[in-house]
């Protein structure tokens, strides 16, 4: 879908709301927003200002004020704020289970009255859920396999998938539905939050750093944007727009739905309002080896999405600069300043239309090497770790480099999820975090590259130089 496309089965219903996203610059004179992923600066006509409301709030009311809330919703500056949805009774909801009947039957308490299908994939006894129809696997064919079962006798309009080890928050339905008044959301997923909240360190760090939580930030779902992807262990598809789990995945395949699902135009949501809990793994051990699991998909995923989960993405003036600076010497420093000076000056022309062009392509130039920064250090420890600690091995000054990076990933890390985290957490302490953080890396790495050796599909190492560069100027009519 493309907006020379729109057409009027496409337009947002009478009354559909959105907001401009907070994390956006808006210029003084409120003519000019900044964000989005890429990064782009968009200059609202004098008839676009009258219809954003001096508080950011955009109202549906007829075709012009609907394409231009589509156009905002498409350049990732506003976000939905749907006034209205289906209900319950449009929703069927899929359990794909394995040798877990506690936890389909603690699942099910929080259905009631819903529309639930249980694939039994195989379990050494027979699941039993009395409320729901059950499918029968005598043998396991893979959760994929399990899910597209259950979604093949489903006649509702939505299909919610649920794993065996989730619990659903109450209220948790209405949020997601909501966003299906919009007749391009595909899909949408709640945030996975963790089920115990204490206990210990592997437990408290889960919590924070579960791979199944995508945060406390709403957006859209876009491959190489913050939310790249989102977790089937809860999510909701309208039929219409699922063409199914790709059953030759056992693992990854949904980050392969949603990158699919973005391919063909559709728009995935991520609603963090509505929260599901999860048992998360309490083990050392557990967590580790599901961590070196999930790193095994990237092979599977790079084969079928090119460039889609490329470790490292960076323009060419950033990845020099990185370079330059990884030197670690005064020529190296100079190098990236003069491209970062440079970089600062391209973005200022760019925005220089905007009252406040200055202060925001400082922030923007500011932002974009911070995220260079964070991206190069974190694929060091964490992708391409076994090259760095070769490298580290041979070369004293790789070594130092790799542990400055190592150590400012890891309390970056900390500093964000625990130490300025708004939630009521048991804390895990710097140094304990530092070591798990550690620990996680390496054992998704180690999948990785696992994966890429089974698979034979380099494709997952290879950093994606040359991309598209942020502030991309356009206009709103």
């Amino acid at each position: 879908m493309t907006e020379t496309t729109l057409d009027q089965e496409q337009l947002l219903p009478i009354g559909f709301q959105a907001q401009i996203d907070p994390q956006c610059i808006v210029s003084a004179d409120h003519g000019h927003i900044v964000g989005g992923s890429p990064t782009r600066m968009l200059k609202l006509s004098p008839v676009a200002r009258e219809l954003v409301g001096a508080d950011g709030r955009l109202v549906v009311r007829d075709r012009q004020s609907a394409l231009l809330v589509r156009r905002l919703l498409r350049a990732g500056v506003a976000q939905p704020r749907p006034m209205f949805g289906p209900g319950a009774e449009s929703v069927t909801v899929v359990i794909p289970v394995r040798d877990n009947q506690s936890g389909v039957d603690r699942l099910l308490g929080r259905l009631h009255g819903m529309t639930v299908v249980v694939v039994d994939d195989g379990s050494t006894v027979p699941i039993e859920a009395p409320d729901a129809t059950v499918i029968r696997h005598e043998a396991s064919a893979g959760p994929a396999a399990a899910r597209n079962a259950g979604a093949a006798i489903a006649t509702t309009d939505f299909i919610a998938f649920l794993d065996s080890d989730v619990v659903p928050d109450r209220g948790w339905l209405w949020p997601l539905l909501s966003h299906f008044s919009d007749p391009e959301v595909g899909m949408v997923a709640p945030r996975i939050v963790p089920l115990e909240t204490s206990g210990g360190t592997v437990t408290r760090y889960e919590g924070l750093c579960s791979s199944l939580d995508m945060g406390r930030r709403e957006g859209p779902v876009v491959p190489g944007t913050r939310i790249s992807y989102v977790p089937s262990a809860a999510i909701i598809v309208r039929r219409s727009a699922f063409d199914g789990f790709d059953e030759d995945m056992q693992v990854a395949e949904d980050v392969d739905l949603c990158w699919r699902l973005v391919q063909a135009g559709w728009s995935v949501r991520y609603e963090p309002i509505a929260a599901v809990a999860h048992q998360h793994r309490a083990r050392l051990a557990s967590a580790l080896n599901r961590r070196r699991y999930y790193g095994t998909g990237a092979a599977l995923l790079s084969g079928r999405h090119p460039q889609a989960g490329a470790p490292l993405v960076l323009t060419v003036p950033m990845a020099v600069a990185m370079a330059a600076l990884a030197t670690r010497t005064r020529i190296g420093a100079a190098i990236a300043v003069i491209i970062m000076l440079a970089r600062g000056q391209r973005l200022h022309q760019r925005v220089g239309e905007m009252p406040d062009a200055v202060a925001t392509a400082t922030r923007l130039t500011a932002q974009s090497l911070g995220f260079g920064l964070a991206q190069t250090a974190s694929a060091l420890c964490r992708h391409y770790w076994p090259i760095s600690i070769v490298l580290a091995l041979l070369s004293k000054r790789f070594r130092l480099m790799l542990l400055i990076a190592a150590v400012a990933d890891g309390l970056v890390e900390w500093v964000r999820r625990e130490l300025l985290n708004p939630e009521p957490v048991e804390r895990v302490g710097l140094w304990r975090f530092m070591l798990l953080k550690r620990l996680d890396d390496l054992a998704y790495g180690t999948g990785l590259w696992q994966g890429v050796a089974v698979e034979r599909q380099v494709t997952a190492l290879k950093p994606v130089i040359g991309a598209r560069g942020a502030a991309v100027a356009t206009s709103t009519q």
